[in-house]
């Protein structure tokens, strides 16, 4: 069977769609809709304001917080690295999820610090508001000692990224596009900052990514979703998928 031309076809049938309840600028909800893109699987967008939720999230999830992926079936994917695998299962058109073992082991230590330290960093830098049990009345030295912190582990991105364009050699993993919008959170936290800093290569690879027809998709902007509001679909066809089941 010819899988790439059954693709077609396949989103053009009438059956359910996913569906992904989002918000814009989250870092981890764009790395969901950048999964969900990239395998050319589609589903439902509905954008959310997050200081006003939507009763049909908050009965999905008792989290309640973006991104969560509603499939046909009801079954809830709530975290979003778990988003990215599910649709990249099912299609996995550039290889992101890359077949050796010891790429996926490096991937998976690589997003793990992404998510735990430089996150942890990330938001005390951004919020230092947030944190004021964290320190005294010196909210701006309190955010720039996290800065510096952070800046630390993007020294070590700017080294990988001195050796190849990507993190893990020469073509794009999950590792990027799940670490990408976290460090262009950190970047336009203070933009004039970020630049003057000498990381080349980390800034190019951050550009390069901007600047591509998939963050272009992933980042168009769609009025926050109200009950009756007729679908929004995301996803584009990229390549040929198999076992697309939901």
């Amino acid at each position: 069977m010819n899988t790439a031309a059954a693709l077609p076809a396949f989103f053009q049938a009438p059956q359910p769609l996913p569906v992904l309840y989002s918000f814009r600028r989250c870092p981890y909800a764009m790395r969901a809709r950048l999964a969900i893109a990239a395998s050319g699987l589609r589903c439902i967008v509905r954008e959310v304001v997050l200081r006003s939720k939507p009763a049909d999230l908050v009965a999905a999830s008792s989290k309640a917080t973006v991104p969560v992926l509603v499939l046909p079936g009801g079954r809830v994917i709530e975290q979003s690295l778990e988003i990215m695998l599910w649709a990249l299962s099912l299609n996995d058109p550039h290889d992101w999820l890359a077949a050796n073992r010891e790429t996926r082991t490096a991937m998976q230590a690589l997003i793990g610090s992404n998510d735990g330290n430089f996150k942890q960093h990330l938001d005390r830098y951004k919020y230092p508001n947030r944190y004021q049990h964290e320190h005294t009345d010196d909210e701006q030295a309190f955010a720039k000692a996290h800065r510096a912190d952070a800046g630390s582990w993007l020294r070590e991105l700017q080294s990988r990224l001195n050796r190849h364009p990507w993190l893990l050699g020469d073509a794009a993993s999950l590792a990027d596009m799940a670490i990408l919008p976290f460090v262009r959170q950190f970047a336009h936290t203070d933009l004039a900052w970020f630049n003057a800093q000498p990381w080349p290569h980390l800034k190019a690879w951050l550009l390069d990514w901007e600047s591509g027809p998939l963050f272009q998709q992933v980042m168009e902007k769609y009025p926050p979703w109200q009950p009756g509001d007729p679908d929004i679909a995301l996803g584009l066809s990229t390549g040929p998928a198999t076992g697309l089941k939901f």
